[in-house]
């Protein structure tokens, strides 16, 4: 299936691989998911300035296919990174929690595309009014940082494609080919998946991990640190405390260093299920195994397949029972 986003990436899917950190830190995971069709994106976040210089040269050696590089404009270390992102041709930047209007200009002059990820309509705008060439909009049930006004992921994008002319890729709560479907239906020209490309064989992050994914229901997620920056993760003993420091009201000061205790480096290497940030999104309880990213895009695109064509045929009936009609 091809859409505007996919003719202008080049690749073949409407998938698009979320960056994740730890997960999609190491070539394994993008290389693979940029292989089969998809788009696969490093995640640049945790790691040394060096490190990224390696998996990107990596990524070159596991993918002739284009890939997408997620950088955090928050980061002490995004100047290095962009600069990295430059002197290696990355095909897409994915950028996050930051303006984009400053680096633009070097990017578009090598021609390297920039997606920017938002959480609201205000951002979006300001995205497409700096010149990005698509935005990621994400609703409230994806994992990691979703926006913290608990909009859907349904209204969240219809909302954004109402008022942008720019690409639309759409994020949170896709687990399967039929939820790509629904958010292509929407208006989205590709979509991007956390959650499910980090319960694949490729995926750096610890066993624990993973099987804590695979016990997890829809409804035993929520959110954790809205006076700060919230994030979607499960109900822990770190989650515990941080609600509970909100919910008591205590000094700001204390309650950022209680959050930047557990961190998503503890949970997704070092497999600390209670005071890690176990990050993951609602979509969780809808995923029941591990595979390899192989097998997962080929799952997708079927689905993908599938769904489409029930509409076809929903057509194709309604237009057969006009024509017997006359």
């Amino acid at each position: 299936m091809q859409t505007l986003l996919t003719q202008l990436i080049g690749i073949k899917h409407p998938i698009i691989q979320a960056g994740m950190s730890w997960a999609s830190s190491s070539a394994a995971l993008p290389g693979a998911v940029s292989n089969a069709g998809g788009l696969g994106v490093l995640a640049a976040g945790p790691l040394y300035v060096e490190d990224l210089e390696r998996e990107l040269l990596a990524m070159k050696q596991a993918t002739p296919n284009p890939f997408g590089l997620n950088i955090p404009l928050y980061s002490p270390k995004s100047k290095e990174f962009l600069s990295l992102a430059l002197k290696h041709r990355v095909p897409v930047v994915i950028a996050s929690q930051g303006g984009p209007k400053a680096h633009l200009q070097a990017f578009k002059d090598q021609g390297i595309l920039w997606f920017h990820v938002v959480a609201s309509l205000e951002h979006a705008l300001k995205a497409q009014d700096a010149g990005v060439d698509a935005v990621v909009v994400v609703g409230a049930e994806a994992g990691g940082h979703p926006p913290g006004n608990d909009v859907s992921t349904l209204i969240n994008v219809r909302h954004v494609l109402k008022h942008l002319s720019i690409p639309v890729i759409a994020g949170g709560g896709v687990a399967d080919g039929w939820g790509i479907a629904a958010l292509l239906a929407l208006g989205a020209q590709a979509v991007q998946l956390g959650t499910r490309f980090l319960m694949t064989q490729e995926a750096w992050v610890h066993e624990n991990y993973k099987q804590q994914v695979l016990k997890t229901q829809v409804d035993e997620t929520l959110m954790v640190g809205r006076s700060m920056q919230p994030v979607r993760m499960i109900h822990n003993d770190f989650a515990k405390a941080v609600l509970e420091a909100e919910k008591c009201g205590l000094a700001d000061d204390q309650k950022l260093e209680l959050f930047k205790e557990g961190t998503l480096k503890k949970a997704a290497l070092l497999g600390d299920m209670q005071w890690g940030k176990v990050e993951m999104g609602q979509s969780a309880g809808l995923i029941d195994e591990v595979l390899s990213v192989e097998a997962l895009m080929a799952q997708l695109v079927s689905e993908l397949d599938e769904a489409v064509q029930r509409m076809c045929n929903m057509r194709a009936s309604d237009e057969n029972h006009m024509t017997k009609g006359k």
